[in-house]
């Protein structure tokens, strides 16, 4: 073992900094499609350390960490985190109001009334719709349409056709949560970015920021495409549905939940993950006592889906951080949960076998 390695073999520790950073990536405005302001961030915290440094056509950060030059035949590893968030866009304008559309998935229910930043200046604007006392009792029992609802910029409030919307949402820490909108996936950026910083050596490492992951995980598929790996991973956040149920039964479809660990995914709507991958995480997780929890099959999705079709196929997996209250104006994690996700990935990488593929996959 050599000294770079030795001096890694403890996984990098989420403190101060890292929540800062956080704070950072949460607060900045990224829509997909216009990821410039994370983008800057990564760039900032990346550029001068990594190997290689790239910004491809479609706007993601391609970031490259060399194994040493006396590991015996590195596997090339694609890690990707999406930088863009779901969002709005400006389709028409009346003055200083403005029809929008969503970007990503979002529900209309919660929409009026939110405060939201618009454009590269971040100008304040609310989400307005017909007053209660205005609508009828038929309207009051649907949900309010998208194409009733404007985005208010007050008077004189100017902003162009195209320009991006998102929920005005500051992150803060309470105790133990991390409260902030973005947090899909800007846990993951973050994650990435520390395991860019304390790289394992025995791997050639591609740390892919990736773009327009909310609208069809675009970026991931040139990235994957560009990078060629061995495997690829998808960091994310996936949603924790482990409220209580409104009737008092049991929560059977609670798919991740708070305080468990990261989530490794089976299978969602996009992917089956490579098993001979979720194995190695598992056996990772168990060997060190390492919290983990295996996301229910079903729904949703991540770069995993878009990576893993490229060229002849690529062998991959997801691993998220649990949160509450996905594509909302605010979503809730765990530190702890933060920081098992990050040390678990960066064991699992550090003790990664080189001939994992030519293992079964049974």
């Amino acid at each position: 073992m050599n000294k770079k390695t030795e001096l890694y073999s403890a996984a990098p520790v989420i403190g101060a900094e890292q929540i800062a950073l956080l704070e950072k990536l949460s607060n900045a405005c990224a829509v997909s499609g216009d990821e410039g302001e994370v983008r800057a961030i990564v760039s900032e915290q990346l550029k001068e350390t990594a190997d290689a440094y790239k910004i491809d056509a479609l706007g993601n950060v391609l970031v490259t960490c060399h194994a040493r030059q006396d590991a015996p035949h590195p596997l090339k590893v694609l890690v990707a985190a999406h930088m863009d968030e779901v969002g709005f866009m400006l389709v028409e304008g009346e003055e200083s109001l403005y029809r929008f559309e969503n970007v990503g998935g979002i529900d209309l229910r919660q929409l009026p009334g939110k405060p939201v930043l618009v454009g590269k200046s971040h100008t304040t604007g609310v989400i307005g719709a017909k007053a209660i006392h205005l609508t009828t009792s038929e309207e009051r029992r649907n949900a309010i349409p998208l194409e009733t609802m404007r985005i208010d910029l007050g008077l004189g409030g100017k902003a162009k056709i195209g320009d991006r919307a998102t929920f005005a949402t500051r992150f803060s820490q309470a105790g133990p949560s991390l409260v902030g909108k973005a947090l899909d996936n800007r846990l993951g950026v973050a994650t990435l970015i520390e395991l860019a910083k304390h790289a394992p050596d025995n791997i050639e490492l591609y740390a892919a920021f990736t773009t327009q992951e909310e609208i069809g995980g675009r970026g991931a598929r040139v990235a994957a495409y560009a990078l060629n790996p061995d495997i690829a991973i998808a960091l994310d956040s996936t949603p924790a549905y482990d409220l209580p149920m409104w009737d008092d039964s049991p929560n059977i479809l609670y798919n991740t939940r708070l305080e468990h660990g990261p989530a490794i995914y089976v299978a969602d709507s996009g992917a089956i993950s490579d098993p001979r991958l979720v194995r190695h995480l598992e056996q990772t997780g168990d060997a060190l006592n390492l919290p983990y929890q295996l996301r229910q099959p079903g729904g949703g999705g991540t770069d995993a889906a878009s990576m893993q079709r490229q060229r002849a196929g690529m062998a991959s997996v997801s691993l998220s951080v649990p949160h509450r209250y996905p594509h909302t104006a605010v979503q809730v994690a765990r530190l702890s949960d933060w920081q098992a996700t990050l040390t678990l990935l960066y064991q699992a990488l550090l003790r990664l076998p080189t001939d994992i593929l030519n293992r079964p996959l049974e």
